[in-house]
């Protein structure tokens, strides 16, 4: 085995390319679920047909009767902030912002 070819396995086998990188990557719909499960769920309903656990805190797959879903990235960005305490302040990067409603605009209810 030549010096190079063993350099490349060697990287490749730290870097984690080769038979892991064949996993496909989640998709933003399913990223931005993951992200609703983690930050959100305890509150909203975060999915398609599930009820939220506060009964005041809208489900999330209402939210399009409101509002365009994709006016939230700013607030996404800076941090929403509602003004009853048990709310937590949560600030996305903007790979999640994009993935996040990626996954609210894929569970609206049709109007």
């Amino acid at each position: 085995m030549s010096k190079r070819v063993l350099a490349a396995a060697v990287l490749a086998a730290f870097t984690g390319v080769g038979v892991a990188s064949c996993e496909e990557a989640p998709s933003p719909e399913e990223r931005g679920r993951s992200i609703a499960m983690e930050h959100c769920a305890a509150c909203h309903a975060t999915a398609a047909d599930d009820a939220s656990a506060l009964p005041e805190a809208p489900a999330f797959r209402d939210l399009g009767a409101r509002y365009d879903v994709g006016l939230l990235e700013e607030a996404l960005a800076e941090g929403i902030i509602t003004g009853h305490p048990d709310m937590p302040e949560v600030v996305l990067d903007p790979e999640d912002i994009d993935a996040f409603i990626a996954y609210l605009r894929s569970i609206q209810v049709p109007r």
